[in-house]
């Protein structure tokens, strides 16, 4: 499917815009004019607890599910149906299923928090999916308010095997993330596990299949690219006028897949060496297929988690990967050791496309025109740890 070329046409902004801006130390609400010049910071929700994820349903502008942990007394989910104004904690939040007792060398586990949620098919109204950490994958039919588990991922011993061990991940926990629906069929589906690799469905969940092929691992440790356990995606989008085109951002480089193809390109070999091509968040241009966003972090040996440098910015690519550029008009030239998690970078679908990223020291920063120039729209909140953007 070819991409729609977006132009230089003025900003066609239609409606006001929310970003719900999760952090270490609660849910904040930033709410702007039809012009997203002038915003407006609302909160704290849920303040002390830490919010891992929070998305309002594009289907009916009203669900909002906000993922949390509480401390000692552990993960749960809030649910609101009135766009946020008032909440309940869901009756059954994500769980994975009991061990049998006796269950010869079988092991249960109990999840840690809730990662990611993705709001289900058009033709789904009430569908919801949530990934967890430890890595685990559950489905919800009554708009988030209680989870099932899916076995086939969560319990089966070849997934349990490639999701490791809890110190195979991440600093803060392995989860599985970027759960990605298809638009044109709502049984088909990806999903990446950090660590585990990517996998996709043609049958709503009941069988899967790797994805990896093309996907390198790191080198040193004696790796094998051929199995799951040792890749690390961590973010994956695919592009709303191309469904069929797939970016990732990886624990090692930049890639995109165009299928039917089963095998990723490593696009991220064209970013300028100094910087590399390592990070965590990625943004695709709702428009346009060939046109992507990342923010790449220190890539050294260390991995301290911060900008290169001190210098943190975007890079652009409009060819699909071929080249970057690179887009911090606006940012700190130096001593900003901040990076971008995730889920905390996010783009709108007016145009010029709105870009949107929340940093590890609480800042907020927005571009109106596609990462030309950017501003700090809020400063001096928690950690962040996920920016979502909603129509209102």
């Amino acid at each position: 499917m070819p991409a729609q070329k977006t132009g230089n046409r003025k900003s066609s902004a239609s409606s006001k815009l929310a970003l719900f801006v999760a952090t270490r130390k609660g849910l904040w609400v930033m709410k702007s004019d039809s012009a997203r010049k002038r915003w407006k910071l609302e909160g704290p929700k849920f303040l002390g607890q830490i919010i891992n994820h929070a998305v309002l349903d594009p289907r009916d502008k009203r669900t909002l599910l906000v993922s949390a942990s509480t401390g000692h007394l552990g993960p749960t989910m809030h649910r609101s149906t009135d766009g946020g104004r008032t909440f309940k904690e869901v009756k059954q939040p994500p769980a994975f299923a009991k061990v049998p007792e006796g269950a010869d060398g079988k092991k249960g586990r109990s999840v840690g928090h809730t990662f990611w949620l993705t709001p289900a098919h058009a033709n789904e109204p009430n569908v919801w999916y949530a990934g967890t950490s430890p890595q685990g994958l559950f489905r919800s039919e009554d708009g988030g308010n209680t989870w099932a588990p899916f076995s086939y991922i969560n319990d089966d011993p070849q997934y349990r095997e490639w999701m490791g061990t809890v110190q195979d991940g991440t600093p803060d926990g392995p989860k599985m993330h970027s759960i990605i629906v298809d638009p044109r069929d709502p049984k088909h589906m990806y999903f990446g596990m950090s660590g585990g690799g990517v996998h996709e469905t043609v049958d709503g969940g009941a069988t899967w299949k790797v994805l990896i092929d093309g996907m390198e691992v790191v080198e040193g440790f004696g790796f094998d690219p051929k199995l799951p356990t040792f890749h690390d995606p961590h973010c994956l989008r695919m592009c709303p006028s191309n469904p069929d085109r797939i970016y990732q951002q990886n624990h090692c480089g930049i890639y995109r897949i165009d299928r039917p193809s089963n095998t990723w390109a490593r696009i991220g070999r064209s970013m300028p060496k100094k910087v590399g091509d390592i990070g965590f968040p990625l943004v695709v241009h709702p428009r346009n297929d060939k046109t992507a966003w990342v923010l790449p972090m220190d890539g050294t040996q260390v991995w301290p988690r911060v900008s290169p440098d001190g210098k943190p910015a975007v890079y652009v690519t409009r060819n699909a990967g071929k080249s970057w550029q690179k887009q911090n008009a606006g940012m700190p030239k130096a001593q900003a050791w901040w990076t971008v998690k995730r889920q905390a970078m996010t783009g709108d679908a007016c145009d010029p496309v709105g870009l949107y990223f929340g940093t590890t020291s609480g800042e907020v920063w927005m571009s109106r025109d596609e990462g030309g120039k950017w501003s700090r729209i809020a400063e001096h909140l928690p950690e962040i740890y996920a920016v979502e953007i909603a129509a209102l």
